[in-house]
């Protein structure tokens, strides 16, 4: 692995941009390792990715992982993971760590919140204990979490909402993210190990409060820029051309990473307008109630309907759950409530997210990126295999 201890806390190489779509492949470089782009990154919330062990998530591959300032903040505090090594060592996972800054929780716990110029006062959602997040909080307590990347503190703003709204919520957003910039130099100059700090774009579903947004923090030195605010509620075409729009005004030399965005679909056609990272909850948090991510589509495999179904969730995957159990034998686990049937399911979900963005790489560096989005689309919405063998085809 390329570490980077003592240097820089993450370094970006683009590697080959295709020439039909603008897709980008990519490296960064960081304290824990490489991270090749387009990725996407498994959700460990409370510093764990439910139901999975770390080496679950080495053995597919998977080379960064997100973890949530906000709930870490509560439980057990950043001090704790501080003083028991960082939060690689707490969980027990020795590449890449990006956090997120709490600011989408100012969208998600709206009615546990309110929102100053200072800052957030959050009541958590645990006890009804209060708690503070600015600009600099968030600095502080993801710098405590050590991590390798972080983000600035913003305002993910509710949809829908008027030009008025997002007005104030941008123009609040780009000037904690600059407070953050000034207060991570200060933790720099006490000698501290900062983490690479990404700048927010945000601004609702208006373009050219987006723009403005995305002009006033690529004037500052963030190491990267994050698209917030979107898939909130809004159509998604109107979705995937903010994305079109904010990119086209983000730096080349810098990695893009579109927050909360986790169906392959809607990655893909991101990747095609120039995103390198992506995070969801969604594929875990849907394979754990049951209705799986495959190559050929969605499989709610806790039906009945799979009770003598004798293939693999994905005949396409070589993820442990897919070699070694059937759809039967899984959805025989979820109708007892073994936890096992969580954990296969959860574990094919991330393999399948984590190999698409990987084949999405080898096709942009290949200079094929359009076929292989148009081929796994079809392939993705034809619905071939999914529906339970019947006895004449068993």
């Amino acid at each position: 692995m390329t570490f980077l201890a003592g240097g820089p806390p993450a370094r970006f190489r683009l590697s080959a941009i295709d020439p039909g779509t603008g897709a980008r492949a990519g490296t960064l470089l960081t304290r824990h390792g490489p991270v090749e782009t387009p990725v996407f990154m498994p959700v460990g919330t409370q510093a764990t990715v439910k139901t999975l062990e770390p080496r679950d998530l080495e053995g597919m591959g998977a080379s960064i992982l997100l973890v949530n300032t906000y709930h870490l903040m509560l439980r057990p505090g950043a001090q704790a993971v501080r003083d028991l090594g960082g939060v690689h060592p707490f969980m027990g996972w020795d590449r890449a760590v990006l956090s997120d800054s709490g600011g989408f929780q100012v969208l998600s716990l709206a009615n546990l919140r309110k929102i100053r110029e200072e800052g957030v006062t959050f009541r958590s959602h645990l006890d009804g204990s209060a708690h503070e997040l600015s600009p600099e909080r968030a600095m502080e307590i993801q710098t405590l979490l050590g991590v390798d990347i972080m983000m600035s503190f913003d305002e993910c703003l509710q949809y829908p909402a008027t030009e008025d709204e997002a007005i104030l919520s941008m123009e609040r957003t780009v000037r904690w993210a600059r407070r953050g910039l000034t207060h991570r130099a200060k933790l720099a100059d006490g000698g501290e190990a900062v983490p690479a700090l990404f700048g927010i774009v945000q601004g609702g579903v208006y373009s050219h409060l987006r723009a403005r947004c995305a002009e006033a923090l690529t004037a500052e030195p963030f190491d990267g820029y994050s698209l917030g605010g979107l898939w909130v509620g809004e159509p998604a075409a109107e979705s995937h051309a903010l994305v079109a729009a904010d990119t086209a005004l983000l730096p080349a030399d810098k990695p893009r990473y579109l927050m909360g965005v986790g169906t392959p679909l809607d990655l893909l056609a991101a990747v095609a307008h120039g995103v390198d990272m992506f995070d969801c909850v969604l594929p875990t948090r849907n394979a754990r109630k049951g209705t799986v991510l495959t190559s050929r589509g969605k499989i709610v495999v806790k039906n009945a309907a799979y009770a003598k179904d004798n293939r693999p969730l994905d005949p396409d995957c070589d993820c442990y759950a897919c070699r070694r159990f059937s759809r039967a034998y899984i959805r025989h686990l979820f109708a007892t409530g073994e936890i096992l049937g969580m954990r296969l399911a959860s574990l094919h979900a991330v393999a399948f997210m984590v190999r698409t963005m990987r084949q999405a790489r080898e096709a942009i560096i290949l200079g094929r990126y359009d076929a292989f989005h148009r081929e796994f689309r079809e392939r993705y919405t034809s619905g071939e295999g999914l529906l339970p063998a019947t006895r004449e085809t068993a």
